[in-house]
């Protein structure tokens, strides 16, 4: 069965630029190096949420714990938590609607 992961954060103050690059240029290709697919990207405009929340679709939860354990996550998590904060995750079984 496929599953989302579920990303929500801020981007930290002063690091608007530097998000943008790093989501661009490495996120993105390196969620896909690691088989899993880039599916939705969301930003907050306005209320209290969290500015950001992405889904990333894999196809089932063996694939995204083995992309999550992995090394190369390890680097871009490490990057991101360098340019964001109030970051949480899940995982959820996928739905073609929007889910949160």
């Amino acid at each position: 069965m496929a599953v989302k992961l579920v990303m929500t954060w801020d981007i930290a103050p002063d690091h608007e630029q530097d998000y943008f690059e790093f989501v661009i240029n490495e996120f993105v290709p390196g969620v896909q190096r690691l088989g899993l697919q880039p599916a939705e990207a969301w930003a907050t405009v306005f209320g209290d949420y969290p500015q950001i929340q992405v889904s990333i679709l894999a196809e089932d939860l063996p694939d995204v714990q083995r992309a999550l354990n992995s090394d190369s996550w390890t680097q871009l998590q490490d990057k991101l938590f360098a340019l964001v904060q109030n970051f949480s995750y899940k995982i959820i079984p996928a739905r073609s609607e929007f889910q949160f």
